[in-house]
Parts: structure tokens; sequence; C-alpha cells
């Protein structure tokens, strides 16, 4: 029988994975720890072979195989969601260590609100996240991106601004993701997908809420400051965006490209002109290891 909660069903869980196998791992380990035990995960493996080792989530999983270059991040999360059969669909990054109530959370406020739902990620440093952390010490550890708010200790809180949507962990109703057609497929590589799904869904009149107790701990990676290695898909992928919005995405980043001598832009240009590409020495040197936030 299905996990149950006392007022709704428990969520499909769903994450994308290539690679960081020990990420899943972590992942997988923090859904065993749920208070509410989701109904299953949903794994899109964008990759041929799956991981070995996995540990028990707790709960049923499903596989499924996405392939494409580059990596197929809209069309994972499509296969992942028409695969997945609760009512409420949680997209947790893989990168992401679950706290014991984050499932929990999200049930209770899909049974409250009907809205796209924002869960709070708090970024770990190097090193952390690892062995047997608990959340104890996660949250001592973690530290909140700067650009996002805090979270109030209990319910809901509307948030304004649909553009909050970050993919690291978030949830609405399968109905919902189904009459939005899920992601545009035709955004490839890095970059916004998701901005435009929360920017479709607010068109479509779906509120947005916060909710407490929906946390979440990212596992620490190294970062480009800014991330030059998606150069190209980001400049794609933001003047699709603008042409079917009317506005920019990804304006922080843009701003970076400028400063650096790449393109030429602003966020009243109705384009974006190339001055060049970046070159491979300063894609290198925009790494940060040590960075938690990009």
């Amino acid at each position: 029988m299905p996990a149950e909660h006392e007022e709704g069903p428990a969520p499909s869980v769903l994450t994308l994975v290539r690679g960081r196998a020990d990420r899943l791992r972590n992942l997988m380990q923090g859904l065993a720890r749920q208070t509410l035990p989701p109904r299953e995960l949903v794994i899109a493996w964008m990759q041929s072979e799956r991981a070995p080792d996995l540990p028990d989530p707790g709960c049923p999983i499903r596989h499924l195989h996405v392939p494409g270059e580059p990596m197929p991040l809209a069309a994972a999360r499509n296969r992942a969601a028409e695969a997945a059969c609760a009512e409420l669909l949680v997209f947790l990054d893989v990168d992401c260590i679950p706290s014991p109530t984050l499932t929990d959370a999200y049930a209770r406020a899909g049974a409250t609100a009907q809205g796209l739902l924002l869960g709070e990620v708090l970024y770990l440093p190097p090193g952390a996240g690892t062995g047997d952390c608990t959340p104890a010490v996660l949250d001592r550890l973690g530290r909140a991106h700067p650009a996002r708010p805090a979270l109030p200790e209990n319910g809901l809180r509307p948030e304004p601004d649909a553009g909050q949507l970050w993919g690291l962990s978030f949830a609405l109703p399968a109905a919902v993701w189904r009459t939005a057609g899920g992601m545009d497929e035709a955004f490839v590589g890095y970059g916004g997908e998701e901005t435009d799904l929360a920017a479709r869904l607010a068109a479509a009149g779906l509120p947005v809420f916060w909710v407490a107790g929906a946390r979440a701990y990212h596992q620490h990676h190294p970062v480009h400051v800014p991330p030059l290695q998606h150069f190209a898909s980001i400049l794609a992928n933001a003047a699709r965006f603008r042409a079917r919005h009317g506005r920019w995405c990804m304006t922080y980043w843009l701003d970076q490209f400028r400063a650096a001598g790449l393109i030429d832009w602003d966020v009243a240009a109705p384009a974006i002109r190339l001055i060049r590409p970046p070159t491979e020495p300063e894609i290198a040197a925009a790494l940060r290891p040590d960075a938690l936030f990009s």
C-alpha cells in the first residue's frame, strides 16, 4: 500500500542523474529517514547505465533512461513526471539531501493549496553531507543563498515572484504539470527551462508558495563564477525566453558575461550581441572550488 498522509497521499519524488552517484546515494539515504515516506522515487538516468550499489530509500524505485547531448534536463524531467503515479510531484536535485520532514511538508502543503510549492535549500561547505551527518549537523553547516528569502517556521507563505522557482527543490500537482505541458524541451542545455515553466504557470494564474519544513541540503560541488562553461546555451536559452515572454531571464549571469567583455547587452536590449566566446583559459580560471553559490 502506498504511504498515506493524514490529509492525503504521499508524493512521488523525482530526480535526474548523470554521474554523481555518491550524491544520489546520500539523497536516497535521506529519503529513507522521511517522517512520511514518498510513494516512490523516480530516477531519470541521463546516462546509459544505472549506478551500482544503491541504498534502499524506503520506497519503491522507478528507473528511466533519458539519453541526450547536451544533458537533456527538460526532457528528463518530463519523462520522470510522465512515469510518476502520485498526485503531487516533488522534484529534488540529485545534489540535495532531503531533511526528514521534506515529503511530509510538501504533502501537507499540497493538501492545503493548489499551487507551485518551493522548499528551502541550505548550501553545504566542501566535505559536508558525507558519512552519518545528522540533520542537526547539516542545519548548523548549511548556508542560505543570499538571494533567497527566510522561510516561515510553519505553514505556507505566498510568493508573488514565480521566478523564485529554482530547480533544486519544488513541487506541484501532477495535473497542473500535465496541463502546462511540462518543461519546454526546446530549451537545450543549461538554463531557462525552469524559469520558462514558472512564467507559464504564473500566466495561467497558478499561485506560488514557500513551504516551511521542506528543507533540503545542497551537497557542495565546484562552481564557475560566472558559469562560462555554459556560455552558449545560456545565451541561446535567454534569447528563447525573451522571444516568448518579452523579457530576459538569467540576467545575473548575462550581467557577468557583459562585465567580462563577452557580450553587448542590457535589460532593455531586444537581443544579445556576441562580442566573443570565452576562451578555455578563461573558463578554467572561472572555476571556484570553494564557492557555495554561482
